[in-house]
């Protein structure tokens, strides 16, 4: 494979979009202020050695996102949606927390009592319980779409709505203050100077990228988005292939729902993952994935989601007001839009198309 043909093969796979966007933005964040990019080592009382900066932070901020992102990418693959993560994320941060707190049922105790770093369930069912909860919540959403037939924005508009409740009635309507240190790693800790959190989300996409591309289900997901009539007649079961994938994002949200708890101590089910929904659907479409379903890419939505969390920490860098942040998202929407739209890419092809042929009549 010569250099060209390479080059050609990597602006037409779904990754090139979004890497030129976060390259975009991190040339305006070097030409504004080049310290964005300033890497340090601190030391750490508690998880020792490591790196902090920026670019850090937006790895590590940004990794609920990317996994919310991850999952998202399946559901519309297969031309639906899931607008119910956000509350997802706040199911399994309340269902953490309830865990940890050291009373029975949903007593209120005294902060003598859970200052003691105690929990009267074992770390590994707390995650385990976390995980199920979420993947729950997308088997839900999965028969709603699949076996029901309810459309799936309607179907997940459902416990978008209902989700919050679900999780205010898990701590009682009580922000819950979680005090237990070894829950707190997943989203504080470090392994190797690097966040807890970026491996999680590295493993999760490996984990994806065996499914859908060392197994038949990844193809299964494409054929059911792209015409679900063919896929029927080919024999593929698109009431499951839609089931696991709703699941799938579930078990993606029950992690991100477990890393942000971790991160910021508390379960709030009104503001844990919050609008999450919205820039997770942004990541998968800057990834390249059509919402009428078919062709994706895991890493290509990854990607989205660092850009989206990019682009939020250079706002703020900038000084702009945290009230302004979505009109400045919408700038961005608008962008991705207009970059996706059909007559930007006939556009490009034209362009390119007319340069060849120059190129080619000079030669000659």
């Amino acid at each position: 494979m010569n250099q060209k043909t390479f080059f050609r093969q990597f602006r037409e796979s779904q990754i090139f979009w979004p890497l030129v966007a976060w390259i975009i933005i991190l040339v305006f964040n070097a030409i504004v202020d080049p310290s964005f990019f300033k890497l340090g080592i601190i030391e750490d009382p508690t998880y020792g050695k490591h790196l902090y900066g920026n670019l850090v932070d937006i790895f590590n901020n940004g990794a609920p996102l990317m996994l919310v992102a991850i999952g998202m990418t399946l559901v519309i693959a297969t031309g639906g949606i899931d607008l119910s993560v956000g509350a997802v994320i706040a199911i399994s941060a309340a269902m953490g927390a309830v865990l940890i707190n050291p009373a029975l049922g949903n007593q209120l105790i005294s902060n003598e009592i859970l200052t003691k770093n105690a929990t009267n369930t074992p770390l590994p069912i707390i995650i385990l319980a976390d995980l199920l909860a979420g993947t729950l919540c997308g088997l839900w959403n999965g028969l709603l779409v699949s076996r029901v037939k309810i459309q799936p924005m309607v179907a997940t508009l459902i416990l978008m709505v209902a989700g919050r409740g679900i999780a205010q009635l898990i701590t009682n309507g009580q922000i819950m203050t979680i005090y237990y240190t070894p829950y707190f790693w997943f989203g504080n800790g470090y392994i190797l100077g690097l966040p807890v959190s970026i491996y999680i989300v590295a493993l999760v996409l490996i984990l994806g990228w065996v499914l859908v591309r060392k197994t038949s289900i990844g193809l299964f997901i494409e054929t059911v988005g792209t015409n679900a009539k063919s896929a029927y007649y080919s024999g593929i079961n698109e009431k499951n292939v839609k089931l696991f994938a709703y699941m799938f994002c579930g078990f993606c949200g029950a992690i991100a729902g477990l890393i942000l708890s971790s991160y910021v101590h508390s379960a709030d089910g009104n503001n844990n993952g919050l609008n999450y929904e919205l820039d997770a659907i942004l990541a998968v479409v800057m990834g390249g994935t059509l919402m009428t379903g078919g062709r994706f890419s895991l890493l290509a939505s990854a990607i989205g989601a660092v850009v989206i969390w990019t682009f939020t920490v250079t706002i703020y860098h900038l000084g702009v007001p945290a009230n302004a942040l979505l009109a400045a998202k919408a700038v961005l929407v608008l962008v991705v839009i207009l970059l996706y739209s059909d007559y930007t890419r006939r556009l490009i092809n034209r362009i390119t198309t007319k340069r060849r042929v120059a190129k080619h009549e000079t030669t000659n």
